[in-house]
């Protein structure tokens, strides 16, 4: 049986890089009955051109769907589109939901970009300990010091639509030819160059996953007593607050709120967002049922793929028909 990493998948098929050539697979139908979903960046046990086994993942991004990476790279634009520091925010909420190390890229500075824009930038994050890269893939400028960040690294790309995040790749290895396009004028946006996730190789040690641009991130999975844990900034206060489930809104006692002049604005307004969603989600899952059948049993030390309780159902009632039914036939018979 070998073994290889998926680097892309279309349709039913998934291509897997085994380190020396590359194989065409599909799942097995036990994957498919046990609903294991299968990743961008799983390591897969494959044979005869069906995938057998999901290895274990360090871990893993829900949207885009990528596992096993090491860190996440958020491409922002510095203009066109202009710059949106609440979308900033909710990525890099994201990357530290999912335990993984973010770098900030800001491209297109090749435009007319206003110097307090970048002073701005270095005055939120820098302090919250993020590496940060402004870069122009039109000018190549910035790019060694961003090719740096990626050696012997898989990184994700995430970003907007029109940030740059193909022309990066392309300013680093232009063999690769990457589809771009411009942003729309009239919309301040871009669209989908990249259709799928895709783990590229930029050389031999270093690899880069090429995600479409998506917009759609929201906090509509988490609680909103633990919105306050993707911000860094708050953490140091939260301990200090008077009531345990304080959600630093406007409770009294509240030691983020007694600290908000250290806080950056658009950080705190981010954290409104997110405690909204975080609400909408909690009044939803109090109406929704959330108990599902497990897929798997352990039989003898093996996992086994169980049959749900309905298809069980129906099988001993089938069985039982048809031993009516020979039973009858004999008795006819005679």
């Amino acid at each position: 049986m070998e073994q290889g990493q998926i680097y892309k998948i279309h349709s039913d098929f998934y291509y897997i890089d085994t380190g020396s050539e590359t194989a065409e697979c599909k799942a097995r139908e036990v994957l498919k009955k046990r609903k294991e979903k299968i990743l961008v960046g799983d390591m897969v046990k494959f044979n005869n051109g069906y995938i057998e086994e999901v290895l274990p993942r360090k871990n893993y991004i829900a949207r885009p769907s990528v596992s096993n990476i090491d860190r996440i790279i958020i491409v922002s634009a510095l203009k066109e589109p202009e710059l949106d520091f609440h979308q900033l925010n909710r990525y890099i909420a994201l990357a530290k939901y999912y335990k993984i190390p973010a770098i900030l890229c800001f491209n297109k500075d090749d435009l007319d970009v206003n110097a307090e824009d970048i002073k701005k930038i270095f005055s939120i994050y820098e302090p919250l300990g993020f590496k940060i890269v402004v870069t122009s893939a039109t000018r190549k400028h910035g790019i060694k010091a961003f090719r740096e960040l990626l050696e012997n690294k898989t990184s994700v790309l995430c970003g907007n639509s029109g940030v740059g995040k193909s022309s990066l790749i392309n300013a680093i290895n232009p063999d690769l030819k990457l589809k771009t396009k411009a942003v729309s004028e009239k919309l301040q946006r871009g669209t989908h160059t990249t259709r799928h996730c895709e783990i590229i190789k930029l050389d031999k040690t270093s690899r880069i996953v090429d995600t479409p641009g998506f917009s759609n991130v929201k906090f509509d999975f988490i609680l909103p007593a633990d919105v306050d844990l993707l911000f860094d900034e708050m953490i140091p206060y939260r301990e200090f607050c008077k009531y345990a489930d304080c959600l630093h809104i406007n409770e009294d006692g509240c030691a983020v709120l007694d600290n908000i002049d250290k806080i950056d604005e658009t950080r705190y307004e981010s954290y409104l967002e997110f405690i909204k969603e975080a609400k909408e989600y909690k009044e939803r899952i109090k109406y929704e049922g959330k108990k599902t059948e497990d897929t798997k049993k352990i039989v003898h030390n093996r996992e086994m793929t169980k049959i749900s309780e309905k298809k069980r159902q129906t099988s001993r009632r089938r069985s039982k028909q048809d031993i009516y039914k020979d039973i009858e036939y004999h008795d006819e018979d005679e």
